[in-house]
């Protein structure tokens, strides 16, 4: 079974760094891009960054850019997202998404989330 569970949140002032991890099971996880998605309350829930499976391409929601990284390594099914100069509105749950393929249907899993309060 595709299993997902993020660790890294907590609570950082403002201008802080934080780095969350994922760490992937059950698929082939060097196959497959990996994303971060976050969710404030009474929001959205929406794109943060997404990674290739080999991790040369990498996208970034323009809220993040410049002071966020994805990264990857296939050999420890783990994915990254290195935050930086943390802002209050950074402040969400943040979600690990895996997508997997069988025959013609599309599988998308999620993690339990990790929380991040970015706080004075």
């Amino acid at each position: 079974q595709v299993q997902l569970v993020e660790s890294g949140g907590g609570l950082v002032q403002p201008g802080g760094s934080l780095r969350l991890s994922c760490a992937a099971s059950g698929f082939a996880f060097s196959s497959s891009p990996m994303s971060w998605y976050r969710q404030a309350p009474g929001k959205e829930r929406e794109l943060v960054a997404r990674i290739s499976s080999a991790g040369g391409i990498k996208k970034y929601a323009d809220s993040v850019k410049g002071r966020s990284t994805i990264s990857r390594d296939n050999a420890k099914n783990t994915v990254y997202l290195q935050m930086n100069s943390l802002k209050p509105e950074d402040t969400a749950v943040y979600y690990c998404n895996a997508r997997t393929v069988v025959g013609f249907k599309e599988y998308e899993h999620w993690g339990q989330g990790t929380q991040v309060t970015v706080s004075s």
